[in-house]
């Protein structure tokens, strides 16, 4: 069985997770958050895009 989930859907239980299980504060993940978002305005981010991208098929073992 197949289940797909969007990656957003993932980092934010990883981030909920984070905040009950290991005591991180609310306020960093909403700072980077925050940094991500700017972030993705900036020169970086297809470089981002497309590590994530890789490293997402390397996961699922989809390499082309």
């Amino acid at each position: 069985m197949t289940v797909s989930l969007p990656l957003v859907l993932v980092l934010g239980l990883i981030a909920w997770g984070a905040v009950r299980f290991l005591g991180v504060r609310v306020w960093i993940v909403v700072v980077i958050a925050l940094f991500g978002f700017l972030l993705s305005r900036t020169f970086l981010a297809s470089a981002i895009d497309s590590g994530t991208r890789s490293g997402v098929d390397v996961v699922n073992g989809t390499r082309d």
